[in-house]
Parts: C-alpha cells; sequence; structure tokens
C-alpha cells in the first residue's frame, strides 16, 4: 500500500516540475520565426551549394582549368568550356591569343557532400559557399543545378 501512494506522490511531483517548466518558458521570448513572412540571415560559415562568383564584367571568374571537377569527391561536378580566339595589342603589334571560355557548369547537389574540396582546390577563387537554404523540392530534376544560368540571372 505504500508503494502505491510513493507512486502517486512521485508522479505529482514530475507534474508539478514540468509545469514549473512550462510556466517559467512561457514568459520569456518567442525565439522562432514566422518562416514565410520573415527569414534569418545566414550566418557566415553557413555551406550551401556552390555559387559561381563573377569578375568585374559580370562574367564568370573560372578559367574551366577543371580542377573543382577533379577535386570532387562525389563527382558531382561537370564543366564544359571551348577555345575562343582573341588579339591583343603588344608593342603596337597585334597578336592572336586563345582562351578557354566557360561554356557550361552543372552540379548535381544530390550527390554533393559539402565537403568544399572544389572551393579549396580552385585557385582563382572562382566558386564560393552560397547561403541559400530554402531548398525544398519533391522532383530529383530540382537539384540539378546550371550554375552558369543562375549567374546570368543574377546579373541580369
Amino acid at each position: 500500500m505504500g508503494a502505491y501512494f510513493s507512486e502517486i506522490f512521485l508522479g505529482l511531483k514530475s507534474l508539478a516540475i514540468g509545469l514549473g517548466i512550462t510556466f517559467r518558458e512561457f514568459f520569456k521570448p518567442v525565439v522562432t520565426v514566422p518562416y514565410p513572412y520573415k527569414t534569418l540571415k545566414m550566418c557566415e560559415r553557413y555551406r550551401g551549394h556552390i555559387e559561381l562568383v563573377e569578375n568585374e564584367e559580370g562574367t564568370p571568374k573560372c578559367i574551366a582549368c577543371g580542377m573543382c571537377q577533379r577535386a570532387c569527391p562525389s563527382g558531382c561536378i561537370s564543366l564544359a568550356s571551348k577555345s575562343v580566339a582573341y588579339e591583343v595589342e603588344v608593342k603596337g603589334e597585334m597578336k592572336t591569343k586563345k582562351k578557354k571560355v566557360l561554356t557550361k557548369y552543372d552540379l548535381n547537389f544530390t550527390t554533393c557532400s559539402l565537403c568544399g574540396q572544389c572551393i579549396e582546390s580552385c585557385n582563382f577563387d572562382a566558386i564560393v559557399f552560397s547561403k541559400e537554404y530554402n531548398l525544398a523540392s519533391s522532383r530529383k530534376e530540382d537539384f540539378h543545378f546550371d550554375l552558369l544560368n543562375r549567374l546570368k540571372e543574377r546579373n541580369s
């Protein structure tokens, strides 16, 4: 009979402790954000998917060397380039030079592990982690990013 009343007493004690905690938290300020109407500013070290960085002219800094593609352990980066000829004046004389121009930069975010190997291997600071965190979809195709088109859309 004593065990019965001790269990009731312990139950009432734990109920009182729980209600006390709830009562204290009730008067503290709210820490949640009403999401669709307000958003949080992401911290500096947040890692979203990668984004291309543009130079002063608005074109990508990427020179299509392929180091990011080779450094990626997940194999989620694919890029393509073409060779373009241009003329440069050197000591009053016009010379023809060639350079690579980025034509495609695709990221398969479904397999990306956000390790940062691609960013560390880029010697030209042409890619960075984005601060975009609102990536929700039920379709796998929505996580295949054409980063070159995203850069053009950001600039226009």
